[in-house]
């Protein structure tokens, strides 16, 4: 079976004006697209055809580059869309307390997020997860997750934040910090808090 562009849970222009309809369409439509064929070219005829793309993804060390990148970048992807929304609102229950707990308050883990992504050196990603059964923010180069073998920090994703420019450039062009204050406006903290329920 092949891998499939999984479809967006929203319109292309339901994040405006956080994140904008040309960005979403050529994201989606293009980059996320390509990642998904050239992951069903690097895995066509070989024994990874037929593996699950989380067993592809947590096996990253022993596995081809470019299954290592594309599928990375599909599982990334399919992750990221899911946890955006034009209908945010703020976390509550046992996430928002595991925030207040871990991090202070919303603000204080928005601030480690944000330098996470900031200060992530080229393309990569800024993410909250799970670790031990607790939250802890950090970041993975290129299209790596927490969740590979070859992760310096592992854990269980429940929030990814793309900061690749071809996320943010059309329109914050340099300025990838106001990106990553804008597109706090447009977390579905209701899909983060599913994850975290599952991974604790």
């Amino acid at each position: 079976m092949a891998f499939t562009l999984p479809a967006l849970p929203y319109a292309t222009d339901a994040l405006e004006p956080h994140i904008d309809k040309a960005t979403m369409e050529i994201h989606h439509g293009k980059h996320h697209q390509a990642y998904v064929d050239n992951l069903n070219k690097a895995i066509a005829g070989t024994e990874n055809e037929s593996k699950s793309l989380e067993e592809l993804v947590k096996n990253a060390g022993a596995i081809s580059p470019a299954v290592r990148n594309n599928g990375g970048g599909h599982w990334n992807h399919s992750f990221f869309w899911e946890i955006l929304t034009p209908n945010s609102a703020a976390p509550s229950g046992k996430l928002a307390d595991a925030i207040n707990s871990t991090f202070g308050s919303l603000d204080a883990l928005h601030e480690k997020l944000s330098a996470a992504g900031a200060t992530r050196f080229g393309s990569g990603w800024a993410w909250l997860i799970v670790k031990d059964g607790k939250l802890e923010v950090t970041s993975t180069a290129n299209q790596d997750n927490p969740l590979m073998d070859v992760a310096e920090v592992k854990g269980t994703p429940i929030l990814g934040i793309d900061v690749w420019e071809h996320a943010y450039y059309l329109k914050y062009q340099n300025k990838r910090p106001d990106y990553l204050k804008a597109i706090w406006s447009v977390i579905n903290w209701a899909k983060v808090a599913e994850h975290y329920e599952k991974a604790i």
